[in-house]
């Protein structure tokens, strides 16, 4: 790999790709313009869009950032998309096509899955679900290991789509979807940020690559300061309070003057539980929802880093001193320095 903080040469290649093969076929050499955008928070986990001067029809486009540094070359796979919805434009000299494109899993929501269509209990939920995507894509799926079965039978909504279904169905096992560059489909178990080493940082001492402008924001607005826990089953009735009274906590009942509350009367509790693990969970749920989560936006020049890393701000002309946050979006530019606009996220824990 290169050293991103160092000076090097960069260009970007751009390439159809064989839906059979998904290998590389055939390259793009009128490409003007590409943007891309990496989101962990749309359905389809991102984006592109491709200004070119000929349109190509529907395609896969796999795009690649070129580096030469110390007569080192090497191509970084930057995303792989489906072109599908292409627009011109003509100046008096030369025509445009803007394409917008679209990531492997868009095949997904193409078709729904029939009414009635379910999944077993004591089925193996990844296996059931590698299954179900690989038999409704193109793209290549990478099969999880996960042993983890259904506790009860799951089945379709009408309005399901085979994103949706395998988005909820696999949620049951604690994983999302992810794609690596090359446009694969990956199961990714959810992890919080505090299980996450940094895979890099970005400080005061590579201003080379970062650029000044940085935003923060937070909301703290509807963070709760009570909850309350109902719980009724059989000849069973608890109910648990929690106050947030806490003189320390910005967001308590003192330091606010008043109650925000939040209720929880379908507690997600196995088996029959007892009056003191009703308490307990009424303690877990303050603790959750009393955190604050903050999201800073930067742009930097390209160096690597994926949606779903954890990365460390050090920035302190921000204010951001050693801070681990998730990266949730990035948008790609194409174009001379490779920039890369960021947001990443971190939380606050304000009780508990």
């Amino acid at each position: 790999m290169p050293d991103w903080t160092q000076s090097m040469e960069q260009s970007f290649e751009y390439y159809t790709v064989d839906p059979g093969t998904w290998k590389d076929m055939e390259r793009l050499d009128t490409v003007k313009k590409c943007t891309i955008s990496r989101d962990r928070e749309a359905d389809t986990l991102g984006s592109a869009s491709i200004d070119i001067v000929d349109s190509v029809g529907e395609c896969y486009v796999r795009v690649y950032l070129i580096t030469i540094q110390n007569g080192v070359t090497e191509r970084h796979p930057l995303g792989t998309f489906l072109v599908q919805t292409p627009s011109s434009s003509f100046d008096g000299k030369l025509r445009s096509v803007t394409m917008d494109a679209y990531t492997p899993l868009l095949e997904l929501k193409e078709n729904q899955p029939t009414i009635g269509y379910s999944i077993l209990k004591g089925d193996n939920i990844m296996e059931s679900a590698y299954r179900l995507v690989r038999d409704n894509i193109r793209a290549p799926v990478v099969k999880p290991s996960c042993d983890k079965s259904l506790y009860d039978d799951f089945v379709a909504n009408t309005d399901d789509n085979w994103l949706t279904f395998n988005s909820d169905l696999i949620a049951n096992a604690k994983y999302e979807f992810d794609l690596d560059e090359l446009g694969r489909v990956l199961f990714a178990p959810v992890q919080d940020t505090a299980s996450l080493q940094p895979v890099c940082t970005f400080d005061d001492g590579n201003s080379s690559i970062l650029y000044p402008d940085i935003d923060v924001e937070h909301d703290m607005y509807a963070i709760p300061n009570v909850v309350e826990v109902v719980y009724s089953r059989s000849n069973e009735n608890y109910y648990a309070k929690v106050v947030n009274d806490d003189p320390n906590s910005p967001v308590s009942t003192v330091n606010r003057g008043r109650v925000i509350g939040y209720r929880v009367t379908d507690p997600d509790l196995a088996g029959d539980p007892t009056e003191g693990q009703i308490q307990a969970y009424a303690e877990r749920i303050l603790r959750e929802v009393s955190t604050l989560e903050y999201t800073v936006t930067f742009s930097h020049g390209y160096r690597g880093n994926r949606v779903g890393d954890c990365v460390r701000l050090n920035y302190e002309r921000a204010g951001l001193i050693d801070i681990k946050a998730k990266t949730v979006s990035q948008t790609i530019y194409c174009e001379a320095g490779c920039k890369v606009t960021e947001k990443a996220a971190f939380t606050v824990k304000l009780w508990g």
